[in-house]
């Protein structure tokens, strides 16, 4: 069954049930409120009748008097502790009364009494009567006209049941509806991607903060995950296949030509094995970087915390000057502490030392300072530096200022790309200048403070 149907169905039976339960509760509530007037009615009136009868009976005869009491459709009797009835008088129309079976009660009673498919209202009454002997006052009175409106209201309420169903199966229709309408947008909306191989997104006209808007958001949020992902996916098949065809062509190349004349020639046995390995090298490192682009910020498990900047620089300026055997000084007044993640920053600090290694053989000058409410971290070399021109590029995907140069150091062109998504990720501004045979100096920017 069709969700439409479902939500339809069980709002339609709920408020019938609903609507039944309360109209029976009406019912019952009406009908009780009516009977225990009919038997308070039918008490007060023997009451009276035994009063009356105690005023009487030296000057006009019980059986006359009861006559005058005698109910339309009803019998009065008075009845013996024998069983025999001293007097009783009946409608003409309640002939039938005359068959019940006789009672005699020490004390008051009253109930609701059924004969021949009709209910009647008994009341017994112990009375003196004129001879001094105690008796039984019994009166016997129709509820019929009771019983006829009960009917009536039964039928009445049985109608508005039945009528009000329609504007329940209507409000039920149109409440389905606007539940899956924007259920049936999305499915709309996931068949056309389907189709197209294009992504969508729903328009959402309404901006209220109800559950089925918020969906409608979630969904919109999710595409747009799922576009991201896929345009990452692309791109990293793109450059993937773009970038390795490079390397993977000359380590290729140069193991046929080892394969051909390797054994004959030494020198030319050397001179591929270092091509094949620093282009393996360039491969390994490249694809480590193509996949950390891929990921999503979300993904790279970022921690911010205090630290102590100019401890965390000497420690990676020392690493890095003892693996590549260049002079790195590192120059700052103090201890400086910023809020930032330290293995990040560290990542960070290393892409942008390597740059400065491999286009310059100079020592490399490392500065951690403060100005105004921000500490900067500054990587400073004298190397060939980076035209005015090609200065806003430097962070695009596979940009080289110089391709042959590049290929010669071994860059793929990768790294400043990284370093801009890393620098975003942990809240860091990066500033470059560079002058052309002169060198190239990198600002990191960040808050000194938490609150970024």
């Amino acid at each position: 069954m069709k969700l439409r149907n479902k939500i339809n169905l069980y709002t339609s039976v709920l408020f019938i049930v609903l609507l039944i339960l309360m109209n029976a509760s009406i019912y019952f509530l009406f009908s009780h409120l009516m009977l225990t007037n009919e038997l308070n009615r039918a008490e007060a009136n023997v009451e009276k009748i035994v009063t009356d009868i105690g005023k009487t009976k030296d000057r006009l005869p019980p059986d006359q008097l009861l006559r005058a009491y005698l109910p339309v459709e009803g019998m009065i009797r008075v009845v013996k502790n024998d069983l025999t009835t001293h007097a009783k008088i009946t409608s003409p129309s309640e002939a039938a009364l005359e068959s019940r079976p006789k009672n005699f009660f020490t004390g008051e009673t009253s109930e609701v009494v059924k004969l021949e498919k009709k209910r009647y209202v008994f009341v017994s009454y112990p009375v003196v009567w004129n001879d001094g002997s105690v008796v039984n006052l019994q009166v016997t009175s129709s509820i019929q006209e009771m019983d006829n409106m009960l009917n009536i209201l039964r039928i009445v309420l049985i109608v508005v049941t039945i009528i009000a169903m329609i504007p329940v199966f209507l409000s039920s229709r149109v409440l389905s509806n606007l539940i899956i309408q924007p259920i049936r947008s999305m499915i709309d909306t996931m068949k056309e991607i389907q189709k197209n191989a294009q992504f969508k997104r729903l328009e959402l006209e309404n901006t209220s903060e109800s559950e089925l808007v918020e969906m409608g958001e979630t969904f919109n949020h999710m595409i747009d995950i799922l576009q991201s992902n896929f345009e990452k996916q692309e791109q990293f098949v793109s450059n993937a296949s773009h970038e390795l065809r490079t390397p993977l062509t000359i380590i290729e190349n140069y193991a046929d030509l080892l394969k051909r004349r390797g054994l004959e020639r030494p020198d030319l046995f050397e001179e591929s094995i270092d091509a094949i390995h620093s282009e393996a090298v360039r491969m390994r490192e490249m694809t480590e970087q193509l996949l950390q682009l891929a990921r999503q910020q979300e993904q790279w498990n970022i921690q911010i915390e205090q630290i102590n900047l100019t401890e965390l620089v000497t420690d990676t300026a020392n690493t890095f000057q003892n693996t590549y055997q260049r002079k790195v000084l590192v120059e700052g007044n103090g201890i400086t502490t910023g809020y930032t993640d330290a293995q990040k920053l560290r990542q960070l600090l290393y892409i942008f030392l390597d740059n400065a290694r491999k286009y310059s053989e100079d020592q490399i000058i490392v500065h951690i300072g403060q100005a105004s409410d921000e500490t900067y971290i500054q990587i400073e070399d004298k190397g060939i530096g980076i035209p005015k021109d090609d200065l806003p590029q430097v962070f695009d995907r596979f940009y080289r200022v110089d391709q042959a140069r590049s290929r010669k150091q071994g860059g793929s062109g990768l790294g400043l790309t990284m370093a801009k998504q890393i620098a975003n990720a942990i809240g860091i501004r990066i500033e470059l200048n560079s002058l052309e045979n002169r060198g190239t100096t990198v600002t990191l920017f960040f808050k000194s403070t938490e609150s970024r």
